[in-house]
């Protein structure tokens, strides 16, 4: 679930940083840029590990920033495809179960993915799973094992204004809705699903 990955980036150290050890003030500016954010084709930052090598530091004309270009690790939040991980049961709809672990919210399992008998009712807005005799319940915050079958990146680049017709105002640009990075799950397989089913 957890990775240690590789980044090599150039780090800009603000003059009122100068007054902080040269290793803090690196440390302190490469949390601020990835800690918590979503990197395409990395995932989810979640701080930094160790810095593995750093250059000189020079220093930018007219703006007094030194630029520094560093090799480090991050902990990154990545599970692989075929990994069960275990998150809880935030939201359903007819369409699947949204799941969320304590710092990631973005977990989906489609409905062909619940295991053969599920239905979904709509009265209680819950989905059901029903074999032989027995009808067990995806309650909302109840815990679940799911397995990772693929993930997803969208681009988060601000899309431009639509422009309209000459001398009408142009409107502003749509806002991208997806999220960045999102798991796509499933929970039809022998201790999969919720937890206490297993217990």
């Amino acid at each position: 679930m957890f990775i240690l990955t590789k980044i090599a980036d150039l780090v800009q150290i603000a003059p009122h940083d100068f007054r902080k050890q040269s290793y803090v003030a690196i440390e302190d500016n490469i949390n601020s840029k990835y800690a918590n954010k979503v990197v395409q084709k990395i995932g989810l930052c979640i701080c930094l590990w160790d810095i593995l090598w750093t250059s000189e530091g020079l220093i930018g004309q007219g703006d007094g920033m030194v630029n520094v270009n560093v090799e480090f690790r991050m902990v990154v939040f990545r599970p692989f495809k075929g990994e069960v991980i275990v998150a809880r049961i935030t939201d359903q709809s007819s369409e699947g179960i949204y799941l969320a672990t304590d710092f990631f919210d973005n977990i989906f399992v489609p409905w062909t993915e619940l295991p053969e008998g599920s239905e979904f009712e709509p009265n209680e807005n819950l989905w059901v799973w029903k074999e032989e005799d027995q009808v067990m319940y995806f309650d909302n915050n109840e815990m679940v094992r799911v397995k990772v079958i693929s993930e997803e990146w969208h681009d988060q680049t601000p899309l431009k204004p639509i422009e309209t017709e000459e001398g009408a105002e142009e409107q502003p640009a749509a806002v991208n809705s997806k999220p960045p990075y999102k798991i796509t799950g499933s929970m039809n397989g022998p201790g999969l699903g919720c937890c206490l089913w297993w217990e």
